[in-house]
């Protein structure tokens, strides 16, 4: 346990030490000597982020529920709190005991997004734990980890001792208990890493040897033992009405990105957006029953005096029941004054019925995403959206009292013009027209339509993982092109960071090679590389070149269809050649049809829309 007058004395000189201190309602402290497996959860970025992630409460209380386990959390420390902690020699600690994380059994890491790896490796390094499995010993932590990231875990492969590929629900105890006979029988790191690597949908990279052709690309993926698979099925809860849901959530006691209960509706989605990883991630899509959700809205309110219930999932409006749903819980929490609310919104599912519920309580903005300002680039993408929809989505939120309007964009689509770019100004001024050829009397609110653009970065497992990346400097022409066309100031346009763009590309793509690059940006001093304001481009160029790496390699190159990815050792159920062929459709700018209509033949075997889990 560390030294808490020290701790108290650096509390004092901090930002924000509630992120520091823990002791929020519905938190659970055990003591850790009276558990047989200790679990130091971390969310590689600040307090406020990661407590807004719905994946950490679920596995916090999954692992607590269980009485021999321990689950506690970490995150990385803002910079002021890594400068005194590193001054005063306090080591990186969990919140709910204090205690040193390098004293725990396993410590996770959720991979959400390719710029917190750096923070990995600070948290790895505050805690005293060697940045490579390699150099680890039996007495160090186990790291584990999984999310969306970790389908091409091949940059960070060399750090993680144990990658999870798909759901965590149910996997996460599996291998708690395995670890725990190992612990009670004889501890041994190998064998236990051995034995874990046929269970279903665990990857230890240190068993794989990677082999390279001249040019730089995968030769092929060779296991190193027996045990280990050449290919690694996904893990996937098939019914998510019996399998775990918090009833709690923890309650912080500082203002976090989403202060609300989430309540996750189904998972899975059906579009096939090309440009879209989680829509292919997380297939067959999967849904909770309306009276389960009931029920956990009840328990999540009650325990933690939330006054917004958030539903949760890729397409919210596509949830079969939706309309039942928020009656339900507008019939039920609309007296007690505690609202409903809804993510971004899918234009051809904009429900009038839906909305008319959620305005009851409390109106806010309005957020939809186009994501390509013209009809065809937006049929390249497969987005099933025409202008018609949001002219009809748009008139019906005016009429009913709306007037704060957000749009998401991409830009560096593939094929993409500048007439295509020129659309976001276009849609966006539709809007505004929208509003204001209104009678005066019919105006309500202080209207603005905000244009947010991303720029695009080709990811795995999707249709576009073949492609390659805008260069920084036609991302800036584009914005600029956007940014210089629009002159209204009821028309805000709001555009990415191009150079954070292209470091992410690298990595979403990347394979072994970049660890060095990863290892030396550190001790460069990055991290929060996701905070525009700790981002340094010139630092990462350095990097790639004190390492004799090609960054361009990784983001600006266009794929061979027979390219081996550094992640097509992962089967996630969809397959490569489905990709490809939707490559080819998006190419010619055809549609495919959303899986609920027709099947499309993506290779889900066990997928609902096919009758197999009804």
């Amino acid at each position: 346990m560390i030294n808490k007058k020290k701790l108290d004395k650096i509390l004092n000189k901090v930002e924000k030490p509630a992120r520091y201190i823990g002791m929020e309602q519905n938190s659970v402290i055990k003591d850790l000597n009276n558990v047989k497996v200790k679990f130091a959860f971390c969310f590689p970025d600040v307090y406020e982020v990661g407590m807004s992630h719905l994946g950490l409460h679920i596995l916090y209380n999954l692992i607590n529920n269980e009485k021999d386990y321990a689950c506690e959390r970490v995150f990385s420390p803002w910079v002021d709190m890594e400068e005194l902690m590193r001054k005063e020699n306090i080591p990186l600690y969990t919140l709910e005991n204090k205690e040193e994380v390098k004293n725990f059994d396993f410590l996770g890491f959720t991979l959400q997004y390719e710029m917190s790896y750096t923070n990995i490796l600070n948290v790895l390094d505050l805690s005293g734990i060697p940045f490579l499995s390699k150099d680890r010993t039996d007495e160090d932590p186990l790291i584990i980890a999984g999310g969306p990231c970790a389908y091409n875990p091949e940059p960070i492969a060399d750090m993680i001792d144990i990658i999870v590929l798909g759901e965590g629900e149910e996997v996460t105890l599996e291998l708690l208990d395995k670890y725990k006979e190992y612990k009670e029988n004889g501890w041994d790191k190998e064998t236990f890493l051995r034995d874990i690597a046929s269970i279903k949908g665990i990857y230890i990279p240190k068993f794989y040897q990677i082999k390279y052709k001249e040019d730089g690309t995968i030769d092929e993926m060779i296991p190193l033992v027996d045990e280990a698979p050449r290919v690694i099925e996904k893990r996937m809860v098939r019914d998510l009405d019996t399998m775990y849901s918090p009833e709690t959530m923890i309650v912080p006691y500082i203002e976090t990105i989403h202060d609300r209960v989430v309540l996750e509706i189904f998972r899975g989605c059906t579009h096939g957006c090309r440009f879209c990883q989680a829509g292919m991630l997380y297939r067959p899509i999967r849904e909770k029953s309306t009276s389960r959700l009931m029920e956990l809205a009840e328990k999540l309110v009650q325990s933690t005096g939330y006054e917004d219930v958030s539903l949760s999932s890729l397409s919210t409006c596509d949830y079969s029941q939706l309309q039942l749903l928020v009656s339900s819980l507008m019939g039920e929490f609309g007296d007690r004054n505690v609202g409903v609310s809804l993510p971004s919104l899918r234009l051809d599912s904009f429900s009038i019925d839906i909305l008319k519920e959620i305005e009851k309580v409390r109106k806010s903005g309005l957020t939809f995403a186009p994501e390509a300002g013209s009809q065809r680039l937006r049929d390249v993408i497969n987005k099933g959206v025409n202008e018609e929809d949001l002219v009809n989505a748009v008139t019906y939120a005016f009429n009913e009292g709306w007037s704060r309007i957000k749009l998401y964009f991409m830009i560096g689509l593939p094929t993409e013009t500048d007439e295509d770019v020129l659309g976001i100004k276009e849609l966006s001024y539709l809007v505004k027209d929208l509003f204001f050829d209104r009678p005066k009397e019919e105006r309500r609110g202080n209207f603005s339509v905000t244009a947010s653009a991303s720029c695009f970065v080709p990811k795995p497992f999707t249709p576009f993982q073949w492609v390659k990346q805008e260069s920084i400097d036609e991302f800036r022409r584009k914005a600029y092109l956007v940014k210089d066309n629009i002159r209204d100031n009821k028309v805000t346009f709001n555009y990415h960071d191009a150079e954070l763009s292209y470091v992410e590309a690298i990595f979403a793509r990347g394979d072994r090679k970049l660890s060095k690059v990863l290892i030396n940006a550190w001790e460069k001093g990055a991290r929060f590389d996701g905070w525009s304001e700790h981002f340094s481009f010139d630092l990462w160029l350095e990097a790639f070149e004190d390492m004799g790496i090609d960054g361009e390699f990784y983001a600006l190159r266009q794929r061979n269809m027979d390219e081996v990815f550094p992640w097509d050792f992962i089967d996630i159920g969809v397959s490569k050649k489905y990709l490809y062929k939707e490559y080819q459709k998006a190419i010619a700018g055809e549609l495919t049809n959303d899986c609920r209509l027709k099947c499309t033949g993506c290779g889900i075997q066990d997928c609902a829309m096919r009758g197999v889990f009804n």
